[in-house]
């Protein structure tokens, strides 16, 4: 049974840092890429960053400069360190495995002083 639990959201002032995880079971999660995505109340899921098997990067303009992505295959974990926080971040954040499709359950992350 494919799992991927999201942790780490929360609410966070504005310019404020949070960090997601996404602990992946019932793969083989070094074999593939991972996403994360967001879904904003009203708006339609987004993609935030991906990471290939190898590490190569790719981020929305959004979060270009502010987030970063990372995995640790020992960990069979996906990481999104956000900072530089801004209110339109707010947020549903899930994480996705690219090639298998899988879906976690979310974790919501609210930005607002």
């Amino acid at each position: 049974q494919v799992q991927l639990v999201e942790s780490g959201g929360g609410l966070v002032q504005p310019g404020g840092s949070l960090r997601l995880s996404c602990a992946v079971s019932g793969i083989i999660f070094r074999f593939d890429g991972m996403g994360w995505y967001r879904q904003a109340p009203g708006k339609q899921r987004e993609m935030v960053a991906t990471i290939t098997v190898s590490g190569w990067t790719n981020y929305a303009d959004s979060a270009k400069g502010r987030f970063t992505i990372s995995r640790d295959n020992a960990k069979n974990t996906v990481y999104l360190q956000m900072s530089s926080l801004k209110p339109e971040d707010t947020a549903v954040y899930y994480c996705k495995t690219l090639s298998t499709g899988y879906w976690g359950k979310g974790t919501l992350v609210t930005v607002s002083s």
